[in-house]
């Protein structure tokens, strides 16, 4: 049960992380782009393998539906142990990921421009991260009280 649980307020954290990337996105200029990212690491990866990567929306889609997979398992972790300090654990995870998300693409040969193109970019990059474990662990805390 905790398992489910734990699955159940990951998916939920990685869904308010994209439904913020992909709300603020369209108003702000200087959102981070991790969508671009995520496109750019999908169609590098495809290609080393010898594989046609997909184009245009469908592109978008693959990559929208990895990001939310990834990030739900990730968050997931959040609920696995001890339910001390949720609260906690959720932000620490979300700084991990933010940071890792500005500081990884450069260093596997990605442009990382979409997440660090301005001082403001990076910042929101790591809010949006702390944002998805936060809500993970308000999830997670929900469920084990119902």
């Amino acid at each position: 049960m905790k398992l489910l649980q734990s699955l159940l307020a990951g998916f939920a954290g990685a869904a308010a992380l994209n439904i913020l990337h992909e709300s603020v996105r369209q108003l702000d200029p200087d959102a981070p782009r991790i969508d671009l990212l995520g496109e750019q690491a999908l169609s590098k990866s495809m290609k080393k393998l010898n594989l046609d990567a997909p184009r245009g929306n469908n592109l978008y889609l693959a990559t929208l539906a990895g990001d939310i997979i990834s990030n739900g398992l990730y968050y997931s972790a959040i609920g696995l142990g001890d339910r001390k300090n949720i609260y906690l654990k959720g932000a620490i995870a979300g700084i991990t990921a933010g940071l890792g998300a500005i500081n990884i693409p450069d260093q596997v040969g990605l442009d990382d421009t979409p997440v660090t193109k301005t001082n403001k970019t990076k910042i929101l990059t790591v809010a949006w991260y702390v944002i998805g474990g936060l809500v993970t662990a308000a999830v997670f805390n929900r469920l084990k009280k119902a």
